[in-house]
């Protein structure tokens, strides 16, 4: 049986379903990100695991307890907030310690506990500082430090990283995600940064509307969408209506003049299909010797990447190169594209492409 396991667990304010019969298993030290747009219904997932909301319908259970109904300061787990929620008027040791001295835990091992868990955080000679002269990242780890220091069974993350700035938080994610292989605590943490959960996570929980849309390891979230909002969400897409046409031996997607051969199985002879492509697959190559021919209509420096507009004879498509020494490509410029057939999705056309 799974570690921590939710079972059909949905929530509705008064008429509107805020989540929708989530089914969930997450395993014993395992990291896994709920991860969706605002109002996708993922930290009212995490409210109802912590007990911060009533469960509407549904089940949830850790290592074999049923806790649906049982008070949030019974479960003992460990929570990180999006505003750290730390004392102002303690001191980062303090903070840290509240949750053992709640417990009663004798003042000896109360004292040796908070001292492993600043260690673990790198924050011991910041022991007697008070949060409002630490930095973000400083505070966030004693956030962090004074959730793991009651050694939780689960750890519970609420969009931890989203108060930083773009440099600590992309540095802040390796850290936790060390500290939590360094401890083993099983974690759920809440994100709507698709590379955060990307970078991090055992598994990702893709929601939308609510609902559970794939849960997969991050590579074949990625790699292998499910749906035309995970193939955007998750990364960059370039999405072509077509038709799937069968010549007897292979069938082919065909999106204008372009041809592309078909690898996934279960689609008939006519049915309107979604051709993904991630732009860092595509290829610039001579004229006439792709697939395409496309013409640069903008082109914007990302400092490792150069991200181009290309106008085709299929519609628009985004190429994502890497800023490797070659030549820039002006905008007006032509150019061939290719891709390899490997590199291609195909989905069900769920309804008509945004212009």
């Amino acid at each position: 049986m799974s570690f921590l396991q939710l079972t059909g667990v949905t929530k509705f304010y008064g008429d509107t379903c805020a989540v929708a019969d989530m089914n969930l298993s997450v395993e014993k030290g395992e990291f896994v990100s709920l991860l969706g747009p605002s109002g996708c219904g993922k930290t009212t997932t995490l409210q109802m695991v912590a007990g911060f909301e009533a469960v509407t319908r549904g089940r949830i259970e850790l290592d074999g307890r049923d806790i649906t109904n049982a008070k949030a300061n019974s479960r003992g787990l460990g929570i990180v907030f999006q505003t750290y929620a730390l004392f102002p008027h303690m001191t980062v040791k303090d903070n840290v310690s509240f949750g053992l001295e709640m417990r009663k835990c004798p003042k000896a091992e109360r004292a040796e506990r908070v001292r492993d868990a600043l260690g673990l955080v790198h924050l011991e000679a910041h022991a007697d500082k008070y949060p409002r002269e630490l930095s973000g990242g400083q505070r966030q780890r004693v956030a962090l430090a004074r959730a793991l220091v009651i050694e939780p069974p689960v750890l519970l993350l609420d969009e931890p990283l989203s108060n930083l700035d773009a440099k600590l938080r992309e540095e802040m994610q390796f850290e936790l995600r060390q500290i939590q292989r360094k401890v083993g605590t099983t974690t759920v943490m809440v994100t709507h940064d698709q590379s955060e959960a990307m970078s991090v996570s055992d598994r990702v929980v893709v929601m939308e509307g609510g609902r559970a849309t794939q849960i997969d390891r991050p590579y074949e979230v990625y790699e292998h969408p499910r749906t035309r909002f995970i193939s955007t969400f998750v990364g960059k897409a370039n999405l072509l209506e077509g038709r799937v046409e069968d010549s007897g031996d292979q069938q082919f997607v065909r999106v204008g003049g372009l041809a592309v051969a078909l690898r996934e199985p279960g689609f008939r002879p006519g049915a309107a299909v979604l051709l993904t492509i991630r732009p860092e697959k595509l290829q610039l190559v001579a004229g006439g010797a792709g697939r395409l021919d496309g013409d640069v209509v903008e082109r914007f420096f990302l400092g490792s990447q150069w991200l181009y507009r290309m106008k085709t004879s299929v519609g628009e498509l985004t190429v994502l190169c890497a800023n490797d020494g070659r030549t820039m490509l002006e905008e007006g410029q032509s150019t061939g594209i290719d891709w390899p057939d490997s590199c291609t999705r195909v989905l069900a056309l769920e309804q008509p492409v945004a212009a």
